[in-house]
């Protein structure tokens, strides 16, 4: 019978090498859930794949039935416009191959970062990872993709020479610059809306150094490590990302912390911060020469999941009025306040999606989504960035998106147009959509 002419999820089953899970199955509602568990997902079916022909299949049976497919490799950056919909787990799908000679990774849809590192440190490289070797490679990078190395090199997706995607009509295709510039350049940054990625190629950089670490003090010394973040970062070189935490986790004190990581020689970067020492009375420090491949040992995040609650917003400026409102008040109910320090090559125009941010320090705002605990969860947060008023800019990197928040705030006025005139292009059916779509 021709794929086309299929009509149940239980033919489906029949035509793909991966599992079809439906509501009843036993496995249905755990390959549902996606990693943030406060979010619920609630889709008419869970496929996953084993290999590119499956997601092939999954497509052209979504376009044949009048269904959409939205696709989690794993189950990061989440949201509950999923209602009906075919969701798609691309986790199997997760080689790893490094050309140490071109300094370049063809990775599967399915890779997190972890992986990555793990394979280029081999090497001396890098990719542009996060903060937490869990996250998946894919989403990430089509998100533009911000970390530590962000500051020296710029958006994750701004390495990505090709992706090897299925299109809405359900046939394998490779994006490159020579191939296909306008999709290679939504695709860097501008989100997945665009087609199933199976497999992406992306350059590595020389890294064979990083020292890096956390160093922790009592609450009560909040404002002397805020003075420290704000020292330290006002004349960072781009090798070197600093973080700023507040942390009120359940029946313990405050504590604030200092995260940093320096790509370079790690004597330079002690000298880089040496002022932490100065101000001495740290409770734990963490600080070492890392290999890439241990850079989620920075800050310890979780990586099982778990129920939160997330908002962030871009900075415009540190100056006394900010520092009122972020220190202001306690962290409770939220686990944590964070500021990070951007900037650097972050600022400069990018090859896709992803242009440049001219903000130089984003604030995360984080609680736990417990049932019991995310209205006052949600309302802190609302209270904070209302009090922040004019000192935030009203964008947001796309990654940093949660759930109920709108791709507009991603992507400038004409970005978002052209983002969306490719959209209607290639899919006018919508048959493919992101977590957060570019039509809304």
């Amino acid at each position: 019978m021709a794929f086309e002419a299929f009509e149940t999820f239980e033919e489906l089953r029949g035509t793909i090498r991966g599992r079809v899970l439906t509501p009843g199955d036993a496995d249905f509602e755990q390959a549902a859930a996606p990693w943030n568990t406060a979010v619920a997902q609630r889709p008419a079916v869970v496929v996953e794949a084993a290999d590119a022909q499956d997601v092939a299949a999954v497509v052209r049976f979504a376009r044949a039935a009048g269904r959409f497919v939205i696709t989690q490799p794993t189950g990061h950056g989440a949201t509950d416009a999923i209602e009906d919909a075919i969701l798609l787990r691309t986790g199997l799908l997760n080689s790893v191959s490094i050309d140490p000679e071109a300094r370049m990774a063809r990775v599967g849809a399915g890779a997190n970062w972890g992986q990555v590192q793990t394979a280029a440190a081999a090497h001396g490289l890098a990719g542009l990872s996060g903060s937490n070797p869990v996250v998946g490679v894919t989403g990430y990078t089509l998100g533009g993709g911000v970390g530590w190395f962000g500051r020296k090199y710029g958006w994750a997706s701004n390495a990505v020479r090709a992706f090897e995607i299925v299109n809405a009509e359900g046939e394998q295709v490779r994006v490159t610059a020579d191939k296909d510039p306008e999709l290679l350049w939504a695709l860097c940054g501008g989100g997945g809306d665009f087609g199933v990625v199976t497999a992406l190629e992306f350059e590595l950089f020389p890294v064979p150094r990083v020292y890096g670490g956390r160093v922790t003090w009592p609450g009560a010394r909040l404002y002397e490590v805020w003075d420290l973040f704000r020292q330290l970062t006002s004349h960072a070189p781009d090798e070197l990302s600093v973080w700023f935490q507040r942390f009120q986790f359940p029946q313990a004190p405050e504590m604030v912390a200092i995260d940093i990581a320096y790509l370079g020689d790690p004597e330079r970067g002690r000298a880089l911060v040496a002022a932490i020492d100065a101000l001495g009375g740290a409770v734990a420090d963490t600080r070492a020469v890392l290999s890439v491949a241990n850079l989620g040992d920075i800050t310890a995040e979780p990586t099982a999941p778990s129920p939160s609650v997330s908002r962030a917003e871009l900075l415009t400026d540190l100056d006394d009025a900010t520092v009122k409102v972020l220190l202001g008040e306690s962290v409770a109910p939220l686990l944590n306040i964070q500021v990070r320090h951007l900037g650097g090559a972050l600022g400069l125009p990018g090859a896709g999606a992803r242009g440049p941010l001219p903000e130089q320090y984003v604030v995360y705002l984080l609680g736990l989504g417990l049932p019991q605990l995310r209205d006052a969860v949600s309302a802190k947060q609302n209270a904070l960035v209302e009090a922040l008023g004019a000192h935030i800019s009203g964008a947001k990197p796309y990654t940093f998106l949660a759930p109920g928040e709108s791709v507009a705030a991603a992507f400038d006025a004409r970005t978002l147009e052209r983002l969306r005139v490719l959209k209607r292009d290639r899919d006018a059916d919508n048959v493919i959509r992101a977590n957060f779509g570019v039509l809304g």
